[in-house]
C-alpha cells in the first residue's frame, strides 16, 4: 500500500504526518503502521505518527502514535507542525483556528509570512493538577507538588500535573548531569502512574527561563516535547521558581519555546515547526 507522507519537525521532535482529507487508512492498521513509519532502519524514522484528519468538533483533528505504537493524548510539538500543514496546504484558511485531540480541543494561531506559518501559538489549556486527574495513585489531592517519589533507591522531589497527557516534573542543580537515561525509562513505567508518564528534568536558571530535557512515554528521549515544557513551567510555577502571566523561555536540546501560564488557566505555547521531507510510504502488511 503506497501512503504519502510529510515528515516534520518541531524543535527535533519528530514525526511523520499522513493527511486524512486525502488519503483512507484502516484503522486496524494504525498500530502497525505507525512502528513500520517510526522504524529508523527499516522506516522512515521519527518519534511517531501523526493523523491530521476531518472533525466534527474543531476546524481539523489531530491523532498521535508513539514510535512503540501505543496512542497518544496530546502532543505540543506535533500540535504546532499540524498547525503549520493545515494553513499552509489549506485545509484552514483564517489565521486562527482550532484542533481537535483526544485530550481536548485547543486554539490555534499561526504567525503568516505569505502562505508560510512562520510561527505558531497554540493554546494548551488549563493544566490538570489533581492527581486523580494525572493519573497517579494515592489519595487524591490538589496537586502533587515536590511530593517526596522513591525511585531506584533515590530519594527525590516529583511535581506531576497533566497537559492532556501525564508528566512527572523533578528539578535538579545541573541539566548536564541529569539522570535522564537511568531515571526516565524506569519512572515511565511506574506503577504510581497507571497510564506511565512523561519524565521531565528541569534547571531552573531564572524566574524566566528554564533548562529542560525529556523522556517522553512510548518514545524515550526526544529532542524537545511541547506539553513537557508547559508541564515545566506550570511546575515551576507552583514551586514558586516562576510566577503565573510571564513569558518563559525554556531551553529544550532541539531549541527553545515560550511559554506563558495566563492568570486565568491556560497555559500558550509559541515556537516554530518545520517540514523536513514528503514522499510516499510503502507499506506492508504483516
Amino acid at each position: 500500500m503506497e501512503i504519502p507522507f510529510t515528515k516534520m519537525h518541531g524543535l527535533g521532535n519528530n514525526y511523520v504526518y499522513i493527511d486524512l482529507f486525502q488519503f483512507d487508512i484502516e484503522e486496524n492498521i494504525l498500530t502497525d503502521l505507525a512502528q513500520q513509519l517510526a522504524n529508523v532502519n527499516t522506516g522512515i524514522g521519527s518519534d511517531g505518527m501523526i493523523l491530521i484528519h476531518p472533525s466534527e468538533k474543531a476546524d481539523l483533528g489531530m491523532r498521535i502514535f508513539n514510535k512503540d505504537g501505543s496512542e497518544g493524548k496530546s502532543c505540543g510539538n506535533g500540535l504546532r507542525c499540524t498547525a503549520k500543514y493545515a494553513y499552509e496546504h489549506g485545509i484552514v484558511i483564517n489565521e486562527k483556528f482550532t484542533i481537535e485531540t483526544k485530550a481536548n480541543i485547543v486554539e490555534a494561531e499561526v504567525t503568516a509570512a505569505g502562505n508560510q506559518a512562520e510561527l505558531i501559538t497554540i493554546n494548551m489549556g488549563p493544566p490538570q493538577l489533581r492527581r486523580v486527574d494525572i493519573p497517579m495513585m494515592g489519595s487524591d489531592v490538589p496537586n502533587v507538588k515536590a511530593e517526596i517519589f522513591i525511585v531506584n533507591g533515590e530519594k527525590l522531589e516529583v511535581t506531576a500535573l497533566s497537559m492532556g497527557n501525564p508528566h512527572a516534573v523533578f528539578f535538579v542543580g545541573a541539566i548536564d548531569s541529569a539522570p535522564l537515561y537511568e531515571l526516565g525509562p524506569i519512572i515511565e513505567k511506574d506503577s504510581r502512574f497507571p497510564e506511565g508518564v512523561n519524565v521531565e528534568f528541569v534547571e531552573v536558571i531564572s524566574s524566566n527561563e528554564l533548562h529542560f530535557r525529556v523522556w517522553e512515554r512510548g518514545s524515550g528521549v526526544t529532542q524537545a516535547c511541547g506539553t513537557g515544557a508547559c508541564a515545566a513551567v506550570v511546575a515551576s510555577t507552583l514551586n514558586r521558581y516562576c510566577r503565573r502571566n510571564e513569558v518563559i523561555t525554556v531551553h529544550l536540546a532541539g531549541g527553545d519555546l515560550t511559554i506563558k501560564w495566563d492568570e486565568a488557566g491556560d497555559v500558550w505555547m509559541t515556537g516554530d515547526a518545520q517540514v523536513i521531507a514528503e514522499g510516499v510510504f510503502q507499506y506492508k502488511r504483516k
